[in-house]
């Protein structure tokens, strides 16, 4: 047996562009260093499995509390155990062990097998396609001049996207706090924008405002069909499953979730019997791991349907490659004022490269695909 020994987390600065408003979307900023978590499971044989984390969920009071009391001693490849009892745990955590806290362990359990026997993770659990179609998902708007800011913003931007490679472009328009916003008649006129930009043969995307009433989503939805759009994302609030089944039956435009919602693949389990949506939507960090998003997947397939994934990642890499109903890679979130090519201090390279016909490639290194430069992590690490 290949026990788990040790659990630690070190906070590893490094250069960031993004910050986040008062409602919790990102937006560009000026450069600034800020932290990441280092997740690192340590095997008694001295194997080591790695996820990068916010700091906030991996904190020490999370490791120490809900995690070492589980985990130390146990099977390292028993994933499917060890996710249910961090699952079952979550009831009386008061609220700290969340589903984000179970996906690092998960997907650092994955990383962790992948780097014991030599091989990228998704080739170990058995893959379906070595590289996957990206999609651009630009970030919400703003009030930045020449960022996103204008509708000739996101048409520029788009163009620019297009001439990189990409085949599909998904929009985050403007939210509150930002003044003026929510307004869907300006989203509306955003993706017409970006329409006429790119022309009729590039995949597009609408991810507005979560919160729009029943008349406003349906407008607007009618809006995007109109313009060939591909799916309409969280137009609402996830909590209504009425609402959404009510939405998926009055437009023709694919209605994709949940994305936020609370309940993993149980409640994805009740939208697709609801028809609640055309496209399920998935995410390791919303979901709690790899293999969780996974049973998303399979869900999805028995109802023949699409799943989508949320974030961008190495894990979310992963999921698109064994899955043979996920279509599209999310790569961002990107802004004009942002060079997502450069890399962050702590890694050798980019996880997600695309390439000049619009696809990410699986990294082919051991484990998920996490190719860290532990040099500058142990020189510019700090425990946690």
């Amino acid at each position: 047996m290949t026990s788990i020994a040790d659990i630690r987390v070190r906070l590893v600065p490094f250069t960031s562009h993004e910050k986040r408003d008062s409602q919790g979307h990102q937006h560009y900023s000026e450069p600034y260093t800020s932290k990441m978590a280092l997740l690192t499971i340590v095997a008694d044989d001295g194997t080591e499995g790695h996820c990068f984390s916010a700091p906030e969920t991996v904190r020490p009071y999370i490791v120490e509390r809900h995690l070492k009391p589980i985990l130390l001693g146990q099977d390292a490849f028993q994933r499917e155990r060890l996710w249910h009892e961090l699952v079952d745990a979550q009831r009386s955590s008061g609220g700290h062990l969340t589903d984000k806290t179970v996906g690092i362990v998960e997907t650092a359990l994955w990383d962790l097998a992948g780097r014991k026997f030599g091989m990228p993770v998704y080739k170990l659990i058995g893959s379906y396609r070595d590289k996957v179609r990206a999609y651009a998902s630009i970030m919400c708007g703003d009030a930045n001049e020449g960022g996103l800011a204008t509708l000739d913003d996101y048409a520029r931007f788009a163009e620019k996207l297009v001439a990189k490679g990409y085949k599909g472009i998904k929009l985050h328009t403007w939210n509150p706090p930002l003044p003026g916003a929510p307004d869907p008649k300006r989203d509306a006129a955003a993706c017409a924008a970006v329409r006429e930009a790119v022309g009729p043969d590039i995949a597009l995307m609408l991810d507005p405002f979560h919160r729009y009433s029943r008349s406003d989503a349906l407008w607007l939805g009618k809006q995007i069909e109109a313009l060939d759009f591909l799916w309409l994302e969280e137009p609402m609030y996830e909590g209504s499953i009425s609402s959404y089944a009510w939405l998926s039956q009055n437009l023709n435009v694919a209605v994709c979730g949940p994305e936020t919602i609370e309940g993993r693949h149980q409640i994805r389990a009740e939208w697709a019997k609801a028809g609640a949506c055309d496209i399920l939507r998935a995410g390791v960090a919303d979901l709690g791991g790899i293999t969780a998003t996974l049973k998303v997947c399979a869900l999805a397939e028995s109802f023949g349907m699409e799943c989508e994934i949320h974030h961008a990642g190495p894990a979310a890499l992963t999921v698109c490659a064994v899955a043979r109903n996920v279509g599209w890679y999310e790569r961002g979130l990107l802004h004009p004022f942002i060079d997502y090519e450069e890399k962050p201090e702590y890694l050798r390279r980019r996880p997600d490269e695309l390439d000049q016909d619009g696809y990410v490639h699986m990294p082919q290194i051991p484990g998920v695909g996490f190719d860290i430069d532990f040099e500058y992590v142990e020189r510019m690490g700090e425990p946690a």
